[in-house]
């Protein structure tokens, strides 16, 4: 088994590389794609943050759930909750022209939204850096 805060690191790395190019996404107008993978970076980023705490396995895609879930480990979790729960609604509706009666997700979605998104979701990994121990330094 790995050590936990090794774990945690693995899954704060791949949602920050995903914030990365969220943050491209959004400048280059796929405005939909940067929405859903905001969502995807803040769900990763906080099962870092669980992963960390010895968590085996964590299931689900809430941000809000996995932010509560988070919460019985550190308080300030619960602060943040409810804003970041504006992600879960980019998790099917940004993929699926059926969840968008008479359009699409490429032509619904927005700037605005896709900025938002993924400054949210940057708040989500800088809560959890701070939060998981940093890799010791090879002697």
């Amino acid at each position: 088994m790995r050590d936990p805060a090794e774990e945690g690191r693995r899954w704060l790395k791949q949602a920050e590389e995903d914030l990365r190019w969220a943050r491209h996404l959004a400048r280059e107008g796929a405005y939909h794609l940067a929405c859903f993978l905001a969502q995807q970076v803040a769900e990763k980023a906080l099962k870092a943050f669980l992963y960390a705490q010895g968590r085996e396995i964590v299931l689900g895609h809430s941000v809000e759930r996995l932010c509560r879930e988070a919460a019985h480990y550190d308080a300030h979790f619960d602060e943040h909750a409810s804003r970041w729960a504006i992600l879960d609604g980019y998790y099917v509706p940004t993929r699926y022209p059926n969840s968008l009666p008479g359009s699409i997700p490429a032509e619904v979605y927005t700037r605005e939204a896709a900025d938002e998104a993924v400054r949210l979701a940057g708040e989500v990994v800088e809560m959890v850096r701070a939060r998981i121990p940093k890799q010791k330094e090879a002697p």
